[in-house]
């Protein structure tokens, strides 16, 4: 399960608003910061769901915002022939400040602060193994049980469902068990970049 497999959709999808992009004069590094800026707002709706749950909805649209341009920006700068490694490095360090954000936001708004923070460790996992096996020569590493892409989707569709059913079950939220799932799967996910990284070292 990870819809990192249809990047290449994804791109043929993005052409309009890559058009759009380059007559505004809009520049990939601008847009990795506008992506930011929507998942902070995410966050901070997401942490207001408890007293506020439609705060929930509210973030939801933001996250799918921010994924949308997560692929803007790059093929935007392939468009323009500018993609570089100062772009690459700014577009990882804000999407992992993007996705610690959110997760903050997830936690404090369910108060599962343990949660959050076990989420937290296995989404930065994930996203360091996949970046990682690059680092020692291999191909960035996308696969695995959930990629980034898979958060972005399962966070909008939970701040809709925490919208629409803000009860409980066996104690915790909608968003209380996505942190759950984040948390599990994340390590496992990890796990099984670090086992692909290291079965393709030592073939």
């Amino acid at each position: 399960m990870t819809l990192d497999r249809f990047r290449p959709l994804a791109s043929r999808v993005l052409n309009p608003f890559v058009n759009a992009s380059v007559r505004v004069g809009l520049t990939p590094n601008a847009v990795s910061v506008t992506a930011f800026a929507l998942a902070f707002g995410a966050g901070v709706a997401f942490s207001f769901a408890d007293t506020t749950p439609w705060l929930a909805m509210g973030g939801a649209v933001l996250v799918f915002c921010n994924g949308w341009l997560d692929l803007l920006d790059g093929a935007l700068a392939r468009r323009l022939n500018v993609a570089s490694s100062t772009g690459d490095l700014l577009d990882h360090v804000l999407d992992r400040y993007a996705d610690i954000v959110v997760l903050v936001g997830l936690a404090a708004g369910s108060d599962q602060y343990e949660l959050g923070l076990a989420a937290v460790t296995g989404v930065l996992m994930t996203s360091y193994l996949g970046t990682q096996a690059a680092a020692v020569g291999l191909d960035r590493v996308y696969g695995g049980v959930l990629g980034r892409a898979d958060r972005l989707a399962l966070i909008g569709i939970g701040g809709v469902l925490y919208t629409l059913v803000p009860g409980r079950f066996y104690n915790l939220t909608v968003i209380g068990w996505l942190l759950v799932l984040f948390a599990v799967v994340g390590h496992l996910t990890a796990v099984q970049r670090f086992y692909h990284a290291i079965a393709a070292l030592d073939g």
